[in-house]
């Protein structure tokens, strides 16, 4: 692999470029300028350290940490320093971080340390870009940070892989089996890190937990989004819809970004009313209006897509920003170089910029499910439904068909209302006072993925039950991209012909969106969707 087929640390770093490590696997180096950064700003450190008990204060480097961030640290117990802080630090609890999420923290903390304003050595960079690419997992428990001070216990337990202590996972026949961390970093070829002055601390402060789940979760939420407008169009057409809600004068009066988009995204997949056979069928009907959740998908899902886009607008930042502390500048306020460095404490490694970010997208993206629930009661309410049967059942009465469906669905929308509650507005002092207040950042993390996973599960049952209801238009047909998702579908799960569990199907459509698999299904017939 050429180093063109790399990413770079040091340059600019992208959602997709941290997925494309973090998820597929790409690899990864630290680019040979930032390697000349990162040199100068470790003799910076080295210089103070060579300064003994002479040195000046400087919080991590020769003073305790937190509410002991006064108490000085001779010499002689710089080092040990750091490895005490990892493993007093690494205190998470819970279960366990997926692989793909730690990957991408190992990413986000290698890319705050390429910036060249952290002081530690290229080796600890080197180390971590090893670690990605011979697949040494650290295992990171999930809770424990309140995301100020940065995700402290979580990325302490990064670093505590890379010394050669905890846990880690690994490649093993039928999946990843989790070892003692030496005996990874052995298995891998890898020397465990002694760390040195400061490097445990910039090892640990930052935002890199927050980070890594927020972006892998965002770009699954804007695909997400997409799906969204397939399953809502596939309604449409099961429910004898109107196409006008989504004329383009309509969106120009009301120029939001993301109404814009999902209304081009309908009307792609809805084509025009002669190319639909379903559409013809009801060109004459008396009914003047949809209800909301057809009529006003434009309006409810731009919306998500525009909170989402106000979040991609703060990872993007999070992601390529130095969240450590104390810093190292070896330029001026105006760029002019330093005789002598300038080591800088502050609060870069405060959360609050994502915890509302992650707040705003699960609310987001919650509103996905919820007008998707409405359109599924649609669908199975024979007074709602415009002639389909009773909960498109078969036989009803006999049969319960796709009553539950809809029960799930309600669940999942109700579940959400109560992770959707922003962690943001909480905070609970810490460290005796000193970190008096905290953004709670980790929670909304984690929240996140919650919803998003409900959400996922709303809208695969909606795309179910909408499938059910086009089969009851037969043998009128749907526009070409409504078909395509109704083919897609028929493709793996037989029509309703008798009850069944429905769990297995839920969970495959899920998958399915997950994947990507049945977005690419539609867009085959359609044409991209944003």
């Amino acid at each position: 692999m050429t180093s063109s087929d790399r990413v770079l640390l040091g340059r600019t770093l992208t959602l997709e470029a941290l997925a494309d490590v973090a998820v597929h696997g790409r690899k990864i180096s630290l680019d040979d300028g930032a390697r000349a950064r990162v040199r100068r700003s470790r003799a910076a450190i080295d210089a103070l350290a060579a300064g003994g008990d002479a040195a000046p204060n400087v919080y991590g480097v020769n003073t305790g940490f937190g509410a002991l961030a006064e108490t000085r640290i001779g010499a002689a117990d710089i080092v040990r320093l750091q490895k005490n802080l990892v493993r007093s630090h690494a205190c998470g609890i819970g279960s366990d971080l997926p692989i793909p999420v730690v990957r991408a923290m190992l990413v986000l903390r290698a890319q705050v340390l390429a910036k060249g304003h952290s002081g530690v050595r290229d080796l600890v960079i080197d180390r971590i870009c090893e670690l990605l690419d011979r697949g040494v997992t650290p295992r990171v428990p999930s809770q424990g940070s309140v995301g100020a001070s940065g995700d402290l216990a979580p990325l302490a337990h990064l670093a505590l892989c890379m010394i050669g202590e905890g846990e880690a996972y690994v490649a093993a026949p039928h999946g990843s089996e989790k070892v003692p961390a030496r005996d990874a970093l052995t298995r891998a070829g890898i020397e465990p890190l002694e760390l040195q002055a400061k490097e445990g601390l910039a090892l640990i402060n930052g935002t890199q937990m927050m980070a890594a789940i927020g972006s892998l979760t965002l770009l699954e939420a804007e695909h997400l989004a997409s799906c969204a407008d397939v399953a809502g169009a596939m309604s449409v057409e099961a429910l004898l819809g109107s196409r006008r809600p989504f004329d383009e004068r309509l969106m120009r009066v009301r120029p939001h970004p993301g109404q814009a988009v999902c209304a081009a995204n309908l009307r792609s997949l809805l084509g025009p009313l002669d190319a639909s056979e379903i559409g013809q069928s009801h060109i004459h009907c008396k009914k003047v209006q949809d209800a909301y959740s057809l009529r006003c998908m434009p309006q409810v899902h731009g919306a998500t897509r525009d909170a989402l886009g106000f979040c991609r607008q703060v990872l993007a930042v999070e992601i390529d920003s130095v969240t450590d502390n104390p810093l190292v500048f070896l330029e001026d306020e105006t760029g002019a170089p330093l005789e002598t460095a300038a080591l800088i404490s502050g609060g870069n490694f405060h959360g609050q910029y994502l915890a509302i970010a992650l707040d705003l997208a699960a609310i987001a993206i919650a509103e996905l499910a919820n007008v998707s629930e409405r359109r599924v009661e649609q669908l199975v309410n024979p007074h709602l439904s415009g002639g389909l049967t009773p909960f498109l059942a078969p036989a009803s009465g006999l049969h319960s068909g796709f009553m539950i469906a809809q029960v799930a669905a309600a669940s999942l929308v109700s579940e959400n209302k109560v992770l959707c509650h922003p962690a943001s507005v909480d905070s609970i002092p810490s460290s005796a006072g000193k970190e008096d207040h905290v953004s709670m950042g980790s929670v909304s993390a984690l929240k996140l993925q919650r919803v998003l996973d409900n959400v996922r599960r709303g809208i695969a049952i909606e795309i179910l039950v909408a499938t059910a209801g086009l089969d009851q238009r037969l043998p009128l047909r749907p526009s070409s991209g409504v078909r395509a998702a109704h083919e897609f579908v028929r493709a793996h799960i037989p029509p309703l012909t008798d009850d069944r569990p429905l769990h297995a199907e839920i969970e495959w459509v899920a998958e399915s969106i997950r994947s990507g698999a049945f977005l690419r299904a539609v867009t085959a017939a359609t044409g991209p969707l944003s």
